[in-house]
């Protein structure tokens, strides 16, 4: 299996949540979904990258815009960054509308940027400092 799918398995979430600056995103008491900060810098940086990603059957009820402005709570506040960035595909609209109802900047196409599915994909880079409007 595509180590990125391992993510959506059961087995993948608990090993996942194990790392720091992870966190799940509930839905009526259930796993609906899961949000993270990775590549933490707390020194010269400060900043980090966002990810999340939210149970098919459960989109679009703004669960992901919720969970990402918590964690931009986190990153701001107890983590004291300076900016958290995040990278969508191309096509996936609905992770770019969670990015900009959070506050969130376009910043450009990131080409070939990641491995899905075994092939090169372009992201889109965004970003939002700790002094943007949320």
């Amino acid at each position: 299996m595509d180590p990125a799918g391992r993510r959506y398995e059961l087995a993948g979430v608990q090993e996942w949540l194990t790392r720091p600056h992870q966190f799940t995103i509930r839905d009526d008491g259930a796993i609906a979904g899961v949000v993270q900060l990775v590549n933490v810098d707390t020194d010269f940086f400060r900043s980090a990258m966002v990810g999340y990603w939210v149970d098919e059957a459960r989109a679009g009820r703004g669960l992901a815009s919720r969970a990402v402005a918590e964690v931009l709570d986190h990153a701001f506040g107890e983590l004291r960054l300076h900016r958290v960035e995040a990278g969508t595909h191309v096509d996936n609209v609905a992770s770019q509308r969670v990015l900009e109802r959070t506050g969130f900047t376009l910043v450009g196409r990131l080409r070939r940027h990641i491995v899905i599915g075994g092939e090169w994909q372009d992201h889109l880079l965004w970003e939002i400092l700790e002094d943007d409007p949320r």
